[in-house]
């Protein structure tokens, strides 16, 4: 059967998630139907595999999946058939690659890229409603930079993750969080940008709430560091909303989308 890795953009707004999920709406499922149309071992339950579970409200710009199909279609068909089938749902194959049968969208990743855009500005947003979140106050991008160099590294981001959790460990190498100021019509724009081998649960809405407060001045830089070592989810700041979240990319050893 061959197998093919699924390049992935969605809007995570209608949907319960990434993952399927019984009686709820999910990315997972709407492209399982999708497959459904089209090949015989998902019309029987065939499933997919992807490269991050996103949650409820979650969006992505380059989520990877694979699916292992009967037929050996041509990579550009693929993606039109399955894009023709996706309509309405706010979900697009990007792009179809096929990839050795040992390639796993999840278990071949090196690593994981999320972008976190939050909007400081007292009008309500219009065109981006439902793709930032958006506070009041005016931050302090520097402070948030401070507070965040001290997150980077390996460490033990038990006050980060959520309790529902059902990583082995809560020891994770946080790569890069570099974040951005940039300038729009009466306020700022913030964007978070995350890499990683592997992200806890609520990791990311974690770190970001919780700088957030830094940028706001509720808290000092060095808050950061003494709620990570902590260990203690009561430690950490509030946990932000998921609806500026997107999940923007995976990387392997051998990249099926590099080109």
């Amino acid at each position: 059967m061959p197998r093919f890795a699924l390049k992935i953009e969605y809007d995570g707004g209608p949907f319960a998630g990434w993952q399927a999920q019984a009686n709820q709406p999910s990315v997972q499922g709407a492209i399982e139907a999708a497959l459904a149309r089209l090949d015989p071992g998902f019309a029987d339950g065939a499933r997919i595999a992807a490269a991050g579970r996103t949650d409820a409200g979650v969006h992505a710009t380059g989520q990877v999946a694979h699916a292992d199909l009967q037929k050996n279609w041509d990579e550009f068909r693929l993606a039109e058939a399955l894009n023709w089938h996706l309509k309405p749902a706010p979900v697009a194959i990007v792009a179809a690659r096929r990839v050795p049968d040992d390639f796993h969208a999840r278990f071949s990743a090196l690593e994981r890229r999320y972008l976190f855009r939050l909007v400081s500005r007292r009008a309500p947003v219009t065109h981006d409603r439902g793709l930032v979140w958006q506070v009041l106050q005016p931050l302090d991008a520097q402070a948030m930079r401070e507070g965040a160099a001290h997150l980077l590294g390996l460490h033990d981001f038990t006050t980060f993750r959520s309790t529902m959790c059902q990583s082995a460990s809560p020891v994770k190498t946080l790569d890069q969080i570099d974040i951005e100021e940039v300038a729009m019509p009466h306020g700022r724009e913030f964007r978070f940008t995350l890499r990683a081998r592997s992200f806890l649960h609520n990791q990311v809405r974690s770190i970001v709430g919780t700088l957030e407060r830094v940028g706001a001045g509720s808290w000092s830089p060095e808050r950061v560091a003494t709620a990570l070592a902590a260990r203690d989810r009561a430690a950490c700041g509030p946990v932000c909303p998921p609806h500026g979240l997107y999940l923007t990319g995976a990387e392997y050893p051998d990249d099926p989308f590099r080109d």
